[in-house]
């Protein structure tokens, strides 16, 4: 399975900003991809969730810091998933990841099998 991530770049506090990631290398089994999702990353610190999304009816989970102000859209046709960030913050400062797993992994980093190249959101105040 292949990630290809768009989006990201530079914004003001305040300012909404999309990203975007497509699946690609799929097989015809329905298991290749059942969640996909968000991470963040910024110097110094741990890698977090911000948001995942799941097929078939499953979960979807956003991470404290931005819940309420992100939202994870999923285009089942496509194999994608949107992130739309809204009120953006300068703590939202960070590489973003989008990744994919086999099954529901929430937060879990190590659960998710497939990575997307990072993809820079810079938020200046």
């Amino acid at each position: 399975v292949q990630l290809q991530a768009l989006g990201g770049g530079l914004a003001q506090a305040g300012d909404s900003l999309k990203l975007s990631c497509a699946a690609s290398g799929l097989t015809s089994d329905v298991s290749d991809v059942y969640s996909m999702g968000w991470f963040r990353q910024a110097p110094g610190k741990e890698r977090e969730l911000v948001c995942a999304t799941s097929w078939h009816g499953g979960p979807e989970s956003c991470g404290t810091s931005v819940e309420g102000r992100f939202t994870i859209e999923r285009d089942d046709a496509k194999k994608a998933v949107n992130l739309q960030m809204r009120s953006l913050k300068p703590e939202d400062t960070a590489v973003y990841l989008c990744a994919a797993a086999t099954k529901w992994n929430g937060h879990f980093s190590r659960g998710y099998g497939s990575w997307g190249q990072g993809t820079l959101v810079t938020v200046s105040s």
